[in-house]
């Protein structure tokens, strides 16, 4: 709890200083939005954890004082969507997208926006998310600029090296195909941008900042576990690269998580393309037969959501079907006693091989897991 009271005395101070133009409560509010409610999780954060923490807090003001805070609800509305919308890999699907469509005169802001809609209609956290807001301010402007400030970091987080936004899109893609664009408003703006809305025809309106209203839903991540996760793979693996590979494969990571192209780094780093290319195969061998299966799976597993016990290997139920079927009776055997808890020692010892030859059966299934997902 020290940590807690150090990190909201550090920020009430700060946003003394930088927003001294702005109300005395509105300051208090930012900073409990800031810091969050739950100053449990902070209790057995090491030195490497809270330094993250505070990242992750600069990285949200970052967002809220530079697009959003202090801004009319209609630009701030268009800032999101911009800032959203220059999303290359996003805005490239939505254009092969709307291209293949009944109506291809849309343009990406509407896709992107009826996307952001239904998140907001039907995500577990963005809901969560709602309530923790009304419970910040009472300030309907301050409430709107939060809530944009949140949607966009929650829709830019990483999930195995693609925005989050990337994979809800693809969902939304799912769900609507039959009906072509047909669905897409045109001229209307998001209507989470005011308190109230109405669900259906007949319906009073409600207010989705009602914490009441929202109260049966639960966030089912914790945007602060999340972050510190991350980066602690991020940073197993730079340390694992460095030493095992090649330190020029950790500078090959960082650029390549920052978005670059092959072309792009390979100019950075002054080097021929055919270099960077074999320099990222053979990251992407020691990441997925080295790292991810033998140095630390746990952390990998859980980062991307695809372990074996908890997330099924990342699969759906058809693809887990697929999966079953297809691998054989010893890497079943494997994978059962996998579920069980038992590690590849006790395996070995009880089906009577070499640790060796269980763990290539094991990463065998783990590659064709990943083939599916992929």
């Amino acid at each position: 709890m020290e940590f807690a009271r150090e990190l909201e005395t550090f920020w009430q101070k700060r946003l003394q200083e930088e927003c001294a133009d702005r109300p005395s409560q509105t300051r208090q509010s930012v900073a409990l939005w800031l810091v969050g409610e739950d100053r449990e999780r902070f209790a057995n954060m090491d030195d490497r954890q809270k330094a993250i923490a505070r990242q992750a807090i600069e990285y949200r003001y970052r967002i809220l004082h530079q697009r959003y805070l202090g801004i009319s609800p209609t630009r701030a509305y268009r800032n999101l969507i911009s800032r959203l919308g220059s999303l290359v890999v996003l805005r490239n699907k939505i254009r092969t997208w709307v291209s293949l469509s009944r109506d291809r005169q849309r343009a990406v802001a509407d896709v992107l926006q009826e996307v952001i809609q239904e998140m907001i209609d039907s995500d577990r956290y963005i809901k969560t998310t709602i309530a923790r807001i009304s419970r910040c301010s009472e300030n309907p402007s301050l409430r709107n600029a939060l809530l944009l400030a949140s949607i966009e970091e929650y829709c830019l987080r990483p999930i195995r090296n693609q925005p989050l936004l990337v994979y809800r899109f693809t969902n939304y893609l799912r769900r609507s195909q039959k009906g072509g664009m047909t669905q897409v408003p045109q001229k209307e703006r998001i209507k989470m941008i005011s308190e109230e809305l109405t669900p259906d025809a007949g319906d009073s309106p409600i207010s989705l900042l009602d914490s009441e209203a929202i109260a049966h839903y639960q966030s089912d991540r914790d945007e602060e576990e999340q972050r510190i996760l991350r980066e602690e793979v991020r940073q197993e693996f730079e340390h694992y690269l460095a030493e095992k590979v090649d330190p020029l494969a950790v500078e090959w990571l960082r650029l390549y998580l920052q978005g670059h192209s092959q072309e792009a780094i390979a100019q950075i780093l002054d080097l021929p393309i055919k270099q960077i290319y074999r320099l990222r195969e053979k990251i992407n061998y020691h990441a997925v037969k080295i790292f991810a299966l033998k140095s630390r799976p746990e952390l990998v597993e859980n980062w991307l959501k695809i372990s074996l016990q908890e997330h099924s290997l990342g699969l759906t139920p058809k693809q887990w079907q697929t999966f079953w079927q297809d691998i054989t009776p010893l890497q079943q055997q494997i994978i059962t006693r996998l579920q069980e808890g038992k590690t590849l020692e006790e395996i070995a010892k009880k089906l009577n091989l070499k640790k060796s030859q269980v763990m290539s059966e094991w990463s065998k299934s783990y590659q064709f897991a990943q083939s599916l997902r992929n």
